[in-house]
């Protein structure tokens, strides 16, 4: 809980650091990577960097969870930090790490704001940093320990067995423990990160949903194009073949299929049908007699990457096509006027924001309520960012 005395200063400080925070965070990477260029090499995302998401996402979990702080004072917004944990220990963060990022955070603040920042406001945001820091130190313990390994300690060697080209732009890689041990418990819904060597000889990290989370480990990727290109999608598109080894962490995630019995609503685009096949697997394994009602958006048949997959594990379903639909196929983008939502079902989404932010008003629409919609992000969380 934020003390009175910061909670007054935060409140009337925070139209001003929230309208900075762009300013702020952007002199913060760039002064700690200047300083700290270790950091780069297997901990940061080069892509993100460049394209700044990373820094539009950092600013939005801070002013999000300053202002939780002020509207329920009696709560701390473990939810809101999940995610951000997950995260964080699927590339391995350390508590000592936050020392770091404190260090350079704060000097960009004082940096951008110059005179504004006197003692008092210093010491007033100062512990909003700390209780999301240690709020997130204590939920990471938590996880890593659930994940079994050691804090920030999570890699092991895994050998490619086979290799699947999904799409013209979307390859699968089906993976075994290269020791020959036992193959790590995962929950469907759940990503890896993959440490690659890039040709500059700096180590990238980048998380892949699972696609399947059985006796061998599946990844499906996607070829990132655009300014930037995604240097660790290219790599492993064009270089990794059978025989090869990837380096993967131990599963992480907090947006996972629960364990009940209430209806399903499985709705994805694009390369977001990643966790929802891995959802569908497992309920077929585990013999599951849940009603389930999948629904999926791409740009065409050819471009849906695991479509056989999803009519194998799927009876009841609808696609939808913006090119090339053929019946039952639906054309043009999702809409799910006159689609027959389960009473009480539980929605998971997973796809662009902006088609999860269409759907999810589209289900509270229909009647799903809001509990009972759950996300999934690739990359940094642009939606928590936009909040």
């Amino acid at each position: 809980m934020l003390s009175a005395d910061s909670a007054a200063i935060v409140r009337a400080t925070l139209p001003v650091v929230g309208a900075s925070l762009d300013a702020i965070t952007t002199r913060f990477y760039e002064t700690m990577f200047t300083e700290r260029p270790e950091l780069l090499d297997g901990l940061f995302n080069r892509g993100n960097q460049a394209n700044g998401e990373q820094r539009r996402a950092l600013a939005g979990s801070i002013a999000a969870f300053a202002t939780m702080l002020l509207e329920r004072p009696g709560e701390r917004p473990d939810d809101l930090l999940a995610r951000i944990a997950h995260k964080h220990t699927a590339v391995g963060v350390t508590d000592d790490q936050y020392v770091i990022v404190h260090k350079y955070l704060f000097g960009a603040i004082a940096e951008v704001l110059g005179e504004a920042v006197t003692p008092e406001v210093a010491a007033a945001w100062d512990e909003v940093y700390w209780l999301m820091a240690g709020a997130l130190i204590a939920q990471e313990a938590r996880i890593y320990a659930e994940a079994g390994v050691r804090n920030g300690v999570t890699w092991r060697q895994w050998r490619v067995v086979a290799r699947q080209n999904e799409t013209r732009d979307v390859v699968s890689f089906l993976l075994r423990p290269a020791d020959d041990g036992t193959v790590p418990p995962a929950r469907p819904g759940q990503y890896v990160s993959v440490r690659v060597g890039m040709p500059d000889g700096v180590h990238q990290l980048r998380q892949y949903t699972l696609s399947s989370v059985g006796d061998l480990r599946r990844i499906t990727v996607k070829r990132v194009t655009g300014v930037p290109d995604g240097e660790v999608s290219t790599l492993l598109h064009d270089s990794v073949r059978p025989g090869d080894e990837l380096t993967l962490s131990a599963p992480f995630g907090d947006v996972t299929l629960d364990d009940g019995d209430a209806p399903l609503l499985l709705v994805s685009a694009g390369i977001g049908g990643t966790p929802i096949v891995a959802m569908l697997e497992h309920l077929a394994a585990t013999g599951s007699r849940r009603r389930v009602l999948l629904l999926h958006a791409d740009r065409s048949p050819a471009e849906h990457a695991l479509r056989e997959d999803m009519r194998h594990l799927a009876d009841d379903r609808i696609f939808w096509y913006e090119t090339d639909a053929a019946a039952p196929d639906r054309d043009g983008r999702m809409d799910l006027e006159g689609v027959e939502i389960p009473a009480g079902a539980i929605a998971y989404l997973c796809g662009p924001v902006p088609f999860m932010r269409d759907v999810r008003a589209q289900l509270l629409k229909a009647g799903v309520a809001a509990r009972d919609i759950h996300y999934e992000v690739f990359g940094p969380d642009l939606w928590l960012a936009a909040a």
